[in-house]
């Protein structure tokens, strides 16, 4: 049973008044919840007649067409021609018919714009980049969205489609504020930083995308699991970065770089032995930068808003 209030189809009970009504699901009744009275029968259940305890029972079920996948080229809805020998009824199909089948499936292939082919290649990319760099789906739903608006615009024509799949995908990342770096995607995609970043800022310019500015704090625990530093060391390294934050020195540096020179600070506050060369391996920066971002750190800010017990070992 469902207890509401103030239900849509009935203004008040015509024995108490009251407005609080219970909806019985299995006999299809509505019922004051004040004097009991059935004020509607015979309600009509506009739900499935039947019921699911698992995800593949209700693909088996379900009988409207699947949700549509930016990510899939065909948005999800595809139309394909097996080879098949049997029909329906599991009779053997005829040669001439199965000629005929093989060669609507050729013109199938061949009917496709350049649009759908490009979309095609990009998709799988797309695919591809996120399955390596462990990006959640709904990044790349938005990855596929932003490079079909790039498609439409024509920013494709005549440039690389790994390249625009790659830029995509970190546009993506920076609105969802998934700490991925560009150094990252355009390894992984086999293109050059210089020709995805070029690609980037297409889109920036040409569809009006706006990014949210990059988080340091979040950089702090993807370096830490790669480099096995303790929740301990991470909150020492989040409170330095709230702090320079306070004093407005955090602007217009690499958040990588910030990140890994507070995570190397905190290191050296608990007498955590951990190189320059490990954090900056995992930051994906080079030693150069975080020993400056270090020396900036500790020439203006003072480390004595944190607790005594961080220097104790």
């Amino acid at each position: 049973m469902t207890c509401y209030k103030n239900f849509s189809r009935i203004s008040k009970c015509p024995e108490c008044s009251s407005f609080s009504y219970v909806e019985d699901l299995e006999r299809g009744e509505i019922i004051c919840q004040r004097c009991g009275l059935v004020i509607n029968g015979g309600i009509i259940n506009e739900g499935p007649e039947w019921r699911i305890f698992t995800n593949k029972e209700e693909k088996k079920r379900r009988r409207i067409g699947p949700p549509n996948y930016y990510s899939e080229y065909d948005k999800g809805l595809p139309t394909t021609i097996q080879d098949i020998n049997r029909d329906i009824f599991g009779r053997q199909i005829k040669i001439s018919t199965k000629l005929n089948m093989l060669k609507l499936k050729r013109w199938q292939n061949k009917k496709q714009s350049h649009m759908e082919r490009n979309l095609f290649h990009a998709m799988i990319e797309i695919d591809r980049l996120t399955d390596i760099l462990h990006i959640p789906i709904q990044v790349k739903e938005s990855a596929s969205v932003i490079y079909r608006k790039a498609l439409a615009k024509g920013l494709v024509r005549g440039r690389s489609i790994s390249g625009f799949a790659a830029a995509a995908l970190y546009a993506a990342c920076r609105i969802s504020e998934i700490p991925r770096t560009l150094k990252e995607i355009s390894a992984n995609g086999g293109i050059s930083v210089k020709y995805v970043f070029y690609c980037y800022r297409l889109l920036i310019c040409e569809l009006g995308l706006q990014m949210p500015i990059e988080d340091s704090i979040k950089c702090v625990s993807r370096i830490a699991s790669k480099t096995q530093i303790p929740f301990k060391t991470q909150r020492i390294a989040i409170d330095i970065l709230r702090e320079a934050k306070k004093q407005g020195i955090l602007s217009g540096k690499n958040p990588m770089g910030l990140a890994a020179a507070t995570l190397y600070i905190a290191c050296l506050l608990i007498r955590l032995e951990k190189t320059q060369n490990q954090i900056a391996k995992a930051a994906n920066i080079t030693e150069v930068t975080l020993r400056n971002r270090y020396r900036e750190i500790k020439e203006k800010i003072s480390l004595n808003f944190l607790p005594r017990k961080y220097y104790e070992s």
